[in-house]
């Protein structure tokens, strides 16, 4: 009978050690559920991202103010009828 318990008592023993000291045990398991929401948290980051540029797409497919904008803050184009001004800033002029 004292065998037997000994015997349990060390198997259990045994089987915690490796539960929580093993590559595969407790701590590789807390690692994976961060990595799991860290890789969540990204995903959903990029979902948004995704989302934005799709809309951007579409506005830009189906509206032409959109385009317009993208001419002009782009490609610096001015619409008809319309008159650009440059403005450049001053240099200092050096005294001696």
């Amino acid at each position: 009978m004292r065998l037997l318990l000994f015997t349990l008592i060390i198997t259990a023993v045994a089987l915690q050690t490796q539960l929580w000291l093993s590559d595969d045990g407790y701590r590789k398991t807390h690692q994976l559920r961060v990595a799991v929401g860290e890789q969540r948290t990204q995903n959903q980051d990029l979902a948004n991202r995704n989302a934005a540029l799709d809309a951007e797409v579409i506005n830009l497919k189906k509206g032409r103010a959109a385009a317009e904008e993208r001419a002009r803050s782009d490609l610096g184009m001015i619409g008809h009828n319309e008159t650009f001004f440059q403005v450049v800033p001053a240099q200092s002029v050096r005294r001696q």
